[in-house]
């Protein structure tokens, strides 16, 4: 009789954990919506479903970065559980740290892999907030072909950009190709900008808005100049209509052919290179331009993190999903089938990723020197500051104002904005 028992025990609990296990977690992760992005992420996070038992939705957030942090904060107010893992920018981790799952107790001291100075960025009061994904910086995108085809090499200062720009624009469209434009970018009132814009400041030698020690920057004349020169490109070099381009739509016209320079991030690349592309073999990668001689390379520090959200009913399942998402082996197939740069060092050795991307060796000192925004030394003030940067940039380029004006009122606004204290 105890015999049958406790067969009928063990049958019992062996129905119980089918039933458990066919009630596993289900995991909403959030992803990027460009389609290298959004198909690498899906893969990996079907790789890691199939081999946990769980499962995963894929959320697409919004294609602006401002209105993606704007909807986190509103699904964070209502501490919904909608979205158990996050895709971050770089600068988010101070802004919404009270919202986020400390992935330190999960790790097991992978963070010791990555860039050091990404980690340090994504650790905020001690804990780790945010696991490196994937790491990005402003790169100058040409057409190797044309440059070859006018005599000329790519350019080292903005000032030989917007004379090489002019020349070929010009001889392009007296050619027939009527559309051409010399310099596409990101010039959109929106986050974008102010990476563009602080790329143009700080190749100037103009600061970097708010400095480390909390001192307010912007209003000098390097940054005014600097200003100055991206809004003389507007309806020269660069068409009327880049005021409204954010990253897609300056790809779009580069990659169809009708632009000579794009400012734009590592994924394009791969876009670039595509069987399908109209450009194919014909991009050449460089750093963004100096202001001037004396002036220096500057690109924005970019870049992307996973998160755990801290009212995901699952989180210990949602941060196993985040660590074998940011695995060394998902971001060597990120970099090799998307051009997204790895937040490991070792990678950037890896034969199969330099095949496919030999920017990423040629310009790994771009990746590692580039130039924080002043999200640090702001923190959830940080989206404000951004704004009144991006607000008064779109202002010069705009031409409603001057550089020297726009610095000047910004300063003042930027004093209102930290009043006693960041």
């Amino acid at each position: 009789m105890k015999t049958k028992i406790t067969k009928f025990t063990a049958a019992l609990a062996m129905a119980f954990g089918a039933i458990g296990a066919g009630h596993a977690a289900t995991i909403t992760i959030s992803c990027g919506n460009s389609g290298a992005d959004y198909e690498t992420c899906k893969k990996h996070a079907d790789q890691w479903a199939k081999k946990s038992g769980h499962q995963v939705k894929m959320f697409s957030p919004p294609a602006s970065t401002t209105d993606s942090l704007a909807l986190y904060r509103q699904l964070f107010a209502a501490k919904s559980s909608d979205v158990d893992v996050i895709m971050i920018d770089v600068v988010w981790p101070g802004v919404i740290k009270d919202h986020l799952l400390d992935l330190g107790k999960f790790s097991k001291g992978a963070e010791k892999e990555h860039f050091p100075a990404i980690v340090a960025n994504n650790t905020v009061d001690g804990k780790l907030l945010g696991m490196p994904w994937f790491t990005d910086a402003g790169l100058l995108f040409f057409r190797k072909d044309l440059l070859q085809k006018h005599g000329l090499k790519a350019p080292t200062t903005w000032e030989e950009l917007t004379a090489a720009a002019k020349k070929v624009q010009d001889a392009e469209r007296a050619a027939g190709q009527k559309d051409f434009q010399g310099f596409v970018f990101q010039a959109k009132a929106y986050e974008g900008l102010t990476c563009d814009a602080l790329e143009w400041v700080a190749s100037y030698n103009g600061g970097s808005i708010v400095e480390k020690d909390g001192s307010i920057s912007i209003n000098n004349a390097k940054a005014a100049k600097a200003l100055d020169m991206a809004a003389s490109w507007i309806g020269s070099i660069a068409p009327a209509g880049v005021l409204n381009y954010g990253e897609e739509d300056a790809r779009g016209v580069f990659q169809n052919g009708n632009a000579l320079f794009m400012r734009n991030w590592p994924y394009a690349w791969s876009l670039g290179q595509a069987g399908d592309s109209p450009i194919k073999g014909k991009i050449g990668v460089a750093p963004l331009p100096k202001g001037e001689a004396n002036g220096k390379n500057a690109a924005t520090l970019g870049g992307w993190q996973l998160a755990v959200s801290k009212y995901s009913k699952t989180p210990e399942v949602a941060a196993d999903l985040v660590m074998y998402m940011t695995s060394a082996e998902s971001q060597k197939d990120r970099a090799i089938v998307g051009s997204y740069n790895p937040t490991r060092p070792a990678l950037y050795k890896d034969k199969d990723v330099i095949a496919a991307n030999p920017f990423m060796g040629e310009l790994f000192d771009v990746f590692t020197n580039a130039v924080a925004r002043p999200a640090t030394a702001t923190g959830p003030k940080y989206p404000e500051v951004s704004q009144a940067f991006w607000d008064a940039t779109h202002e010069v380029l705009s031409k409603k104002t001057s550089g020297a004006e726009s610095v000047k009122k910004l300063e003042g606004r930027l004093k209102q904005i930290k009043r006693k204290s960041w």
